[in-house]
């Protein structure tokens, strides 16, 4: 097999990022859009590890039927038992187990002997593969265990009836050359390791995880686990972007080493990336390689006559070819919808006819306000008004006083979903802060705890602002960081008016935060309650 196999796991290691926790419907929702994109495996949790991504991966594994789904798991049975469960209702699954085999780890994380490990391992795969047919082993720290001894590992995963061996290089300590001989050291010492696939999981510490993962497939490695915008554990993992894009744009190149391209389809890359740039509340920097904002940008005057002569000059892949819609089409105040439809066409999205109706009026709307609409605006429009039905939160108006001299206060004003309905009710409140976003978020504060009971309100620990588009008049995302209940939540928020994307953003956080409650039906109970008393 020479197809480089794609191992996606956002929904597992990218999902440790920080803040980047997902519930089962948004986790559902970038699966299904993984599927579309045609990753061959995704890893969709870790479902001993909590009720919740238990009831993610069972999710899954039931509505999304294209891809292997995969589900991790220490070496030990409950963990294993846990995932087998989880993954039952796909189609076609695997489990996934692990253990680490560096001495450090083993040392002092789990104070056991190598010849602990090598029965651990052997007992862990033996009856993983009693349960479930495709099985992987994972052996963690890989790249800083003695290679005689990862030799002895791997070996024995093999003979215990693992079908897939992953070398990850856990902490990102490894160079491109270095790894590559630990990968042709195992392929050249290790009995049926030919037979099996061998896999690689970089991580990016030193920013060589892309570099790392392309090494180890020259010398023989078919399979790559990698995130959607390289998200994942500290500095993140190999991207998924990079990865498929090296590989398709140098495909001569790797034809040497008879290596073929994975079956992805690029053109939804782009689309992918937003999405779970928008569900994490990850941004993704403008100079991110593949999708970020300048990826295909051309500022200096030679290349961008350079670009107009022959894109080639410039462009080593078109953006269309990762589903990136050209810049050069600026939509305006006098813009018809049939033109409005046709573009969400060419970008990718997929609306029915009365949503493009709600939409082209709040472009139309949007174009009072900016001279010029781009198409970052109207993927903005789409992602915010497609995610509406998923919130309990949602912005009614707010008004801000502040000045020189002045306290600053904030009016808001929300509209609250009632769980397992469409049916809302307004709730304005007032109050002063520091500043006029702080007096806002306090206002939003006083509503949800008219729906709830907070343990406390939420801190804010990071806030940020970036322009979307071009020009003065351009969208401002506001993106911020709060910690509540032990955890770290983001949310982001978009307008032409900073204070209205602040406000979004915080109904963002609001909304991540209530719905574990939410669902719970407290949101319904006492905002009836509230109501039925007149407040």
């Amino acid at each position: 097999m020479n197809k480089i196999l794609i191992f996606d796991t956002t929904l597992r290691d990218g999902e440790q990022c920080p803040g980047a926790s997902l519930n089962p419907a948004q986790k559902l929702e970038i699966a299904r859009q993984l599927d579309l994109l045609g990753v061959d495996i995704i890893e969709a949790g870790f479902p001993v590890s909590s009720p919740g991504d238990f009831e993610s991966v069972k999710l899954v594994a039931k509505k999304v039927r294209g891809p292997v789904i995969s589900g991790l798991a220490r070496a030990v049975r409950k963990d294993i038992e846990t995932c087998a469960e989880a993954i039952a209702p796909a189609a076609r699954k695997r489990i996934h187990t692990f253990i680490a085999t560096s001495d450090i780890h083993l040392k002092y994380k789990l104070k056991k002997s190598r010849e602990d490990v090598l029965d651990i391992t052997r007992e862990a795969v033996r009856y993983a593969r009693n349960l479930c047919d495709d099985v992987e082993f994972s052996a963690e720290d890989a790249a800083r265990s003695d290679i005689d001894y990862l030799c002895r590992v791997v070996e024995t995963a093999v003979k215990a009836g693992a079908a897939t061996i992953n070398i990850p290089d856990t902490v990102g300590y490894t160079v491109p050359d270095e790894f590559s001989n630990i990968i042709k050291t195992l392929l050249e010492k290790v009995p049926l390791l030919d037979r099996v696939v061998l896999s690689v999981h970089c991580h990016n510490d030193l920013g060589l995880a892309v570099s790392n993962s392309i090494s180890a497939i020259i010398n023989g490695a078919r399979q790559v686990e990698c995130t959607i915008n390289g998200i994942g554990e500290r500095a993140g993992n190999a991207s998924l972007e990079e990865i498929v894009m090296i590989l398709r744009t140098r495909r001569a190149f790797f034809r040497r080493f008879n290596i073929e391209p994975p079956s992805v389809d690029a053109r939804q890359i782009y689309k992918t990336s937003r999405m779970v740039s928008h569900l994490t509340g990850l941004a993704v920097q403008p100079n991110k390689a593949i999708v970020g904002a300048n990826a295909f940008a051309h500022e200096a005057g030679i290349h961008q006559d350079g670009v107009l002569k022959k894109r080639l000059t410039y462009e080593i892949m078109t953006p269309q070819s990762v589903g990136i819609p050209s810049s050069n089409i600026v939509l305006g105040k006098h813009s018809g919808r049939h033109a409005f439809s046709k573009r969400l066409g060419e970008m990718g999205f997929s609306v029915r006819s009365s949503l493009v109706d709600s939409l082209f009026r709040e472009f139309k709307a949007l174009t009072d306000k900016k001279k010029y609409v781009f198409d970052e605006d109207i993927i903005s429009l789409v992602e915010e008004r497609t995610t509406k039905k998923h919130k309990f939160f949602s912005m009614a108006g707010f008004r801000v006083t502040t000045g020189t001299s002045l306290t600053p206060d904030a009016t808001v004003k929300l509209h609250v979903r009632q769980p397992g309905s469409q049916r809302t009710v307004t709730l304005q409140e007032s109050a002063s802060g520091d500043g006029p976003v702080d007096a806002a978020f306090k206002a939003a504060d006083k509503i949800v705890a008219k729906c709830l009971k907070w343990k406390s309100h939420p801190k804010l620990i990071d806030y940020s602002i970036r322009s979307v588009t071009i020009g003065k008049d351009a969208q401002g995302e506001v993106s911020l960081k709060v910690r509540y209940g032990g955890d770290i939540w983001t949310g982001r928020g978009t307008s032409t008016d900073i204070l209205e994307g602040s406000i979004k953003s915080y109904i963002d956080v609001l909304n991540k935060i209530v719905q574990p409650v939410a669902e719970k039906n407290r949101i319904k109970q006492r905002c009836r309650c509230r109501t039925d008393a007149g407040q």
